[in-house]
């Protein structure tokens, strides 16, 4: 009996025909780039469609992250004007990640491409995804080849994040974001995961499956704001910490040892002090000092270990992670 590897299988009934492969954007106040963005990807489906890369039902997908401004009611004009043109409209803002994942679990296709709004994300590296997609790999990671463009606060910051989960133990793919090609298979696996608090850039790695990785370089926003300032950005980067590694409650189990260690040395030496000198003298820097080390100490132990608790309470609710208000355009489901 001959045993037919799954990959090789999948890589044989991909290469004998053309993907059908759709793209998911999630979109918050868009309005400024939207029409741009949706001209950019119409013209690429249109070429590789003609070229042969792609099926003819393979689309774009719009995600309304609960946007205040006119981003849905581009949507429908886009929809209504292009059968490749699609939207969904979350009933209020729920973040990009939860956004993304909406998209992720509702759309049809062999594969599915996901991409920020906002023309950063290099569309020329989207053949290169395909082929490596056909060739056999599940996952395609799209990896900045370096960060000109950031500031150098902002580099090193990304850069010694990706380095700390690293070290932490969590499985990430350097340097990568949310720009990414999934498979259908990948897709299914993803369905099982049932977190509340997502963060999708640590969370498929870990689907394992055969993957690859296209660099590209990232360019500056055509148009409008960034949906993720400081605050932001500092609230996913601890999500992706506390959501994939309990090395912060170890560090505290670890500092509680070293502060416990010093705590009897010192008492050892004011001891000494006390027994065999005469040096010894009253003061409240001895008794002061110690105390207040030891509460700050104690009160961010416990605000780590709220967080922590905080997270299964959040998903101990069990509450749906959004709700659909609207569609626009022949959504495929």
């Amino acid at each position: 009996m001959q045993i037919v590897d799954p990959a090789q299988f999948a890589a044989t009934l991909r290469s004998s025909s053309v993907p059908l492969v759709n793209f998911v954007v999630p979109c918050y106040n868009e309005q400024e780039v939207l029409s741009e963005t949706a001209a950019r990807l119409c013209r690429m489906l249109d070429d590789l469609k003609a070229g042969g890369k792609l099926a003819q039902g393979s689309s774009v997908y719009f995600v309304d992250d609960g946007s205040r401004d006119r981003t849905w009611g581009l949507i429908e004009e886009l929809s209504a004007q292009r059968a490749d043109c699609c939207g969904l409209k979350l009933s209020r803002n729920r973040g990009h990640q939860n956004a993304l994942l909406c998209g992720l679990m509702s759309i049809d296709g062999d594969a599915l491409v996901s991409l920020d709004a906002d023309l950063q994300d290099d569309l020329g590296i989207i053949p290169s995804m395909i082929d490596s997609f056909v060739a056999g790999n599940e996952i395609v990671y799209a990896v900045r080849r370096r960060r000109d463009t950031d500031s150098f606060f902002k580099r090193w910051s990304a850069e010694s994040y990706y380095r700390l989960l690293a070290l932490m133990g969590v499985q990430i793919i350097f340097n990568h974001a949310d720009y990414r090609l999934m498979g259908r298979r990948s897709l299914e696996a993803l369905r099982q995961y049932q977190e509340t608090h997502l963060f999708l850039r640590g969370m498929i790695p870990q689907l394992g499956f055969r993957s690859s990785t296209v660099e590209f370089d990232r360019a500056e926003r055509f148009a409008g704001e960034s949906k993720y300032p400081l605050n932001k950005m500092f609230a996913l980067a601890w999500r992706g910490v506390t959501s994939f590694s309990a090395a912060p409650l170890r560090a505290i189990t670890g500092l509680g040892a070293i502060v416990s260690f010093a705590s009897v040395g010192m008492a050892l030496w004011a001891l000494f002090i006390r027994l065999f000198t005469d040096v010894a003298l009253p003061g409240w820097a001895s008794t002061v000092i110690p105390m207040y080390f030891l509460g700050g100490l104690q009160l961010l132990s416990l605000g780590v270990i709220g967080e922590y608790l905080a997270k299964v309470y959040e998903a101990g609710k069990q509450r749906p992670r959004y709700h659909v208000e609207a569609i626009a355009g022949q959504w495929q489901r």
